[in-house]
Formats: structure tokens, sequence, C-alpha cells
């Protein structure tokens, strides 16, 4: 007798109900504020490009802050540093419940979109450095074609009015959440220039203080906020970047449900939370930051400079190929089944989304080449250049199977006996088909009293034949 065939797993397939929810729920809020941080590139655009140009320098470059704290900040410094700890916050509470109740708790299921997301990670900067090695640029920036934007990449798919499957969405928010980590691992360990071991003593202790108020189930905002702030400060003077306070909180909450709870307390912090990152701290600090002065000479210098042309073709190319080559290797090693109801050419547009590179590549563009204000301005520029390109690829891509989507979306929102959870789920509840029979019982009896009314109206008006 033959043994069985060892069953596969199905990649993309179809989310728990409770997951399908609760990502619903988040990049409901992320499409939202990739909508604001969309518009505030714009303005931040147009601002730097018209007679203004002085207010908005000057606006920028304004400090504020105590200076004997070290705080003495710009406002791109405070937007940079200071804001983008709150979007590092809600990642790194992302993070947690990825690896505790998400796509990441199996490792198993978690294989494939980790090696797709380092894959998606190694090939921009492979491609950025053999650019810049051929053309005998500085090699500093190889990180910042790296990211993806989870919000704008959604503000894409909002503005083209494409509908991605749950699936699909949930593939490009791990993606994007696996790219955050290994941003913050970047950004700590590459751009940490020198450090000063007594801040940095006191943000560890914080930071302790922080997790054992947790693990004692103290409450009130009144306690952490102030605490989040102090451990913020210290971070900042301490030489590593202050985002990675934020981070370190957010890994700190607890995002699994106890019994009787609807909500993780990490789930309530990131429900509150989220809409401050994605609708202020994130468009304030694109606000500041995109603000770069285009002309045709800029524009061509994008794509002559070996430094800006490794970044365009680091998020266009490198960022496609590497998180599509990445999938497609890791489901041929680990004999994964792609969804039967999508194809390869769906993932390869995904991945062509997963290039729009703006919030995290714009901040290590700064970091990188923060001493070089030229070259820091022409590199945000080709930050904007190649998000637009693989937005505008990812676009046509996705439209081109834009029914298909609408058609899967369809399915699965459909409720027809309206108790709140999409019929896909129900097939194997016994209630649910009984109801249904019940709801088609009193339909069919409708129709067949519609039918004689129509019948006896039909007799009357013609008569006897």
């Amino acid at each position: 007798m033959a043994a069985p065939k060892n069953r596969r797993s199905v990649f993309l397939g179809r989310l728990p109900l409770p997951e399908r929810n609760y990502l619903a729920d988040a990049l409901r809020t992320e499409t939202v504020g990739g909508v604001l941080l969309l518009a505030a590139a714009v303005a931040a655009l147009v601002w730097a490009n018209t007679p203004l140009r002085g207010s908005y320098e000057t606006v920028r470059d304004f400090h504020f802050g105590p200076g004997y704290l070290g705080l003495n900040l710009s406002v791109q410094h405070w937007a940079a540093d200071g804001l983008l700890a709150v979007f590092f916050f809600v990642a790194g509470i992302e993070l947690k419940r990825e690896l505790v109740a998400g796509e990441l708790r199996d490792p198993k299921a978690a294989l494939l979109p980790v090696i797709a997301a380092i894959c998606g990670m190694a090939m921009p900067a492979i491609v950025y450095l053999t650019v810049t090695a051929g053309g005998g640029g500085s090699t500093a920036g190889w990180a910042v074609p790296t990211a993806t934007d989870i919000a704008f990449a959604l503000a894409v798919l909002a503005v083209i009015g494409t509908a991605l499957p749950s699936a699909l969405r949930a593939f490009l928010l791990t993606l994007a959440v696996v790219d955050d980590l290994f941003a913050i691992l970047i950004i700590a360990v590459f751009f940490t220039q020198s450090l000063n071991f007594a801040a940095l003593g006191f943000a560890v202790l914080g930071l302790a203080v922080f997790w054992l108020l947790l693990r004692k189930g103290v409450r009130g905002w009144y306690v952490y906020v102030p605490l989040a702030v102090v451990n913020w400060a210290l971070m900042y003077n301490s030489g590593v970047h202050a985002t990675i306070a934020g981070v370190a909180m957010g890994l700190m909450l607890r995002c699994h449900r106890h019994d009787g709870e609807r909500h993780s307390p990490g789930e309530h912090i990131e429900h509150l939370v989220r809409p401050l990152s994605a609708g202020l701290a994130v468009p304030l600090f694109a606000l500041f930051s995109a603000g770069v002065v285009v002309s045709g000479s800029a524009l061509s210098d994008v794509f002559t400079k070996p430094e800006t042309l490794g970044v365009v073709l680091g998020l266009v190319a490198g960022k496609t190929i590497g998180v599509f080559g990445g999938t497609w290797l890791a489901a041929r090693f680990t004999r994964a089944e792609l969804n039967p109801d999508l194809k390869w050419p769906d993932v390869f547009a995904v991945a062509s989304l997963a290039g729009i590179g703006f919030t995290v590549s714009l901040l290590i563009g700064e970091l990188a080449f923060g001493t070089d204000l030229l070259l820091a301005d022409e590199i945000k520029a080709a930050v904007l250049v190649g998000s637009l390109i693989a937005a505008v690829l990812a676009s046509v891509l996705l439209k081109l199977r834009d029914n298909k989507y609408r058609k899967l979306c369809a399915d699965e929102d459909r409720d027809e006996d309206h108790d709140g959870i999409p019929d896909i789920y129900e097939q194997g509840n016994p209630d649910y088909h009984l109801r249904m029979a019940a709801i088609l019982e009193a339909k069919a009896a409708e129709h067949r009293r519609l039918a004689e009314v129509v019948g006896r109206d039909t007799t009357r008006d013609h008569g006897p034949a």
C-alpha cells in the first residue's frame, strides 16, 4: 500500500475570521492615513516649489525645545525623531501581535512571508550597491530602498479604486511588518554614530520600569505616557535613534487575549494610537521631509547620479524581484500550493506594490546623508520618483485583475443570513444552512404568491382566449 502523500500547505489561503476582522479594521485606518500621507507629500512639494519656499525652509528649520535636556530640535527633527517614534510604537505592537496571534505565530506559515520580506530587502540593497559601485557613487545609502510603506501602498489602492482580497492584503501587511523590524535593526546598528552610555543605561532602566509596570497590571495613561516621553528623551540623548524606544515599548505590550477579553491590551492601545500615527505623525513627517525642489535638472540627476539611480532601481526593480523571487522560491522549497483563486501574476503585482518606500526610506536617507544636504535632497527626490514609478506599475498590474479581485472580495463579504458573519466562514455550521433554508423557502413562497397575482391580472386584462 502506497504511503499517503504529505498534504501541501496553501499559500495565500483564507484567513481565520478574527484575523480577517482585525486586518480589515487596521487597514481601514492605514488607508485613511495613507491618503493623508499622500496629501502631505503633495503639499510639501507644492510648498517647496513655489514662491513660498522660503517660508517652508523657515518653518522646517525652526528650533524649539528645552536645550538643557539636549532637545532643542528643529521642526524637521521633531517630526523625524519624535513623531516617528509613535509610528514605530505602533509597528512594535503590530510585530508583537503578528508573533503571538497573527501570521508569524506559526513558524511554518511564517516562513513564506518572512523569506519574501528578507529577499525584498536584500535585493534592493544589492541593486543599489551594484549601481553605485559601477558608477563610483557612495554606498552609504544602501538601506534607503529596502523599506515598504504600507500606508502609502494602501493609499494607492484607494486612489485607483482597486480592492484586494484579504489574503493579499495580509501578505502585504506581513511584508511591511517584517520590513519595519529589519528597518529598526538597520537604524539601530548602522546609524548609531556614538553612544552616551549614561543616557543609554537610564533609557534601559526606564524601559525595564515600563515592562515591570505592565507585568504588574498597573493602568492609567498618566503613568505610561510621561514614562514613555522620558524613555524617548533618554534614548535620543544616548545616540541610539529615538524611534527605537517606541519599538521597544510596543513590543512589551501583551497582545494575546485572556479568557473573557474581547481585545488584548496591545490591540486596545494600538486601536487608540494607530489613528494618531497614521493620521497625524506620519503625514507631518512627510510634510517636513518630502519638500524637495523639483526641476528638470533635478529630475535628470535622479537618473544619472549613481546614488539616486540606485535608489530608484532598488525600489522599482529590486523590491519587485526580491519579493516575488523570494516568495516563489520559498513556495517551491516548502511545497506550498498557491490559493487556486489567485495566480502568480497576483503575487508579482503585490511585489511591485511593495516597491513604494516612503516614510522609512526618507528617514534612512536623512540618516545616511545628513551631512551632505544637497545629496540628501536628491535622495529624497529619488525616493519620491521610485515610489511613484512603483505605484504606477502596481496600479496597471492590479487593474488588469480588478474584476477578479472584486468578485473575490464580494464572496468574502457576502452575508445572506445577516448574522454579521460572512457566509464563507459558515459552510460547516448546520444552523447557518437551516437559516438559509428558511430564508430561501420564504422567498420561494413570496415568488409563488407573486406568480399567482400576476397570473390573475393577466387573465383579467386579456380575458379568456
